[in-house]
């Protein structure tokens, strides 16, 4: 599809609000809800500092993906085969991996969300969530059916769990004054956060559905940009609400249940009605990172071959089914969430380092000139995600 220019009126209604959902709403799923609810647990006011500096990073990893990407007109897996052939497949094989075995927990938290709002067995809650998902990739139109149903759950969640926040009266001054000078400041919350946020096929989700949508090329920079950091503050809004939340019940003085820890924020805050909001946001937040890893999995596979382009929904829909086919039989697969989560971690720094390389090559984006600040600030990124990288196969090596 060639280039398109994009309005204001398309940035508010179409695709690029859209990819900024997609985006959000992939990174918004159920470890979201428990690490956010956990740090606060934790770190108290002071971890308003901490997303604060991780919107400021996961802006920098975002824009610079988004732009270049849409600026070559190339998804990241083509990009970076044209960089060093062979590179793309290897990058391809990392996402669809970690989307695979994260899907699987994504697949579980639709279960667990709709076993809180109706009591129903969480395996067929499961399937249920698995034939809807597939329905949206069945759609006729597709795109704009995925774009729709991304900002509709997303706005819901927000709600929601702004009744909650407002419902556990969170000590205001307090968050503010420590989100400015915190008490006490976690590295390794801020790099779990970035890598929980952009990490994995994250990353890559809006950027691909723009190109997709045919909104790219150098014209159409300046509504990438807004759609990037679009993405980036809708996220950042889902977790300071929720962080408010979750500190206003910490601050009242009840204990959080360390197996669901977001679920207790909700019904502390508000009674049952509480705990079956956490349901609705619980399956919301999981059945949009099945469709987000779905889409973005599958994308960075469809352009190898005219086949897999040709039969793209069959392949979404493939993945999704198997995710659901493990869940059911397996349970709870902690190993395999545990090996998602060292995939990603390492899909991050690898992945933008290729397109930062490539940000520097005539041939792959023309006259383009990628500004020095972003090369910086995504450089930055990647020194960091390299580093818990290294943390993380110590600590599995000692164990």
């Amino acid at each position: 599809m060639s280039s398109k220019p994009v309005n204001k009126k398309n940035f508010a209604n179409g695709a690029i609000l859209g990819a900024a959902f997609l985006m959000a709403t992939s990174a918004i799923g159920p470890g979201f809800l428990t690490q956010t609810t956990v740090f606060t647990e934790q770190l108290g006011a002071s971890f308003g500092f901490v997303i604060i500096i991780t919107i400021l990073l996961d802006i920098g990893a975002q824009l610079n993906v988004w732009r270049i990407l849409t600026v070559s007109e190339l998804r990241a897996q083509d990009l970076a085969n044209k960089l060093l052939p062979g590179l793309g497949y290897f990058l391809a094989a990392l996402i669809v991996l970690g989307g695979l075995a994260f899907n699987i927990g994504n697949i579980a938290g639709c279960g667990l969300g709709i076993n809180v709002l109706t009591g129903m067995n969480v395996s067929y809650a499961a399937l249920i969530s698995c034939i809807i998902a597939l329905c949206i990739f069945w759609i006729k139109e597709a795109g704009p059916a995925l774009d729709w149903f991304t900002k509709l759950l997303g706005i819901l969640m927000i709600i929601l769990t702004l009744y909650i926040a407002i419902s556990s009266q969170p000590p205001i001054g307090e968050a503010l004054t420590r989100t400015i000078f915190p008490a006490v400041i976690n590295p390794t919350a801020i790099i779990t956060l970035v890598g929980g946020t952009v990490g994995g096929y994250i990353t890559f989700a809006g950027a691909h559905r723009l190109i997709d949508a045919g909104i790219k090329g150098q014209q159409n920079i300046r509504p990438v940009n807004r759609s990037a950091v679009s993405g980036i503050i809708i996220t950042g809004i889902m977790r300071s609400i929720l962080f408010l939340a979750a500190l206003g019940v910490a601050t009242a003085g009840s204990i959080f249940d360390k197996d669901n820890p977001a679920a207790s924020v909700f019904k502390f805050a508000a009674g049952n009605i509480g705990y079956r909001f956490f349901g609705l946001v619980m399956w919301s937040a999981a059945i949009t990172s099945v469709v987000g890893a779905a889409y973005t999995s599958v994308s960075f596979i469809r352009t190898f071959h005219p086949w897999l382009n040709k039969h793209y929904r069959w392949l979404t829909g493939a993945l999704i089914i198997f995710s659901t086919i493990i869940f059911v039989v397996a349970g709870k697969p902690v190993e395999v969430l545990i090996m998602a989560g060292t995939l990603n971690g390492l899909i991050l720094p690898i992945a933008l380092s290729v397109i930062l390389i490539a940000s520097r090559k005539k041939e792959l984006v023309g006259t383009y000139k990628h500004p020095l600040w972003m090369q910086a600030a995504g450089w930055m990124v990647v020194c960091i995600m390299s580093w818990l990288c290294i943390i993380s196969v110590k600590d599995w090596i000692i164990k």
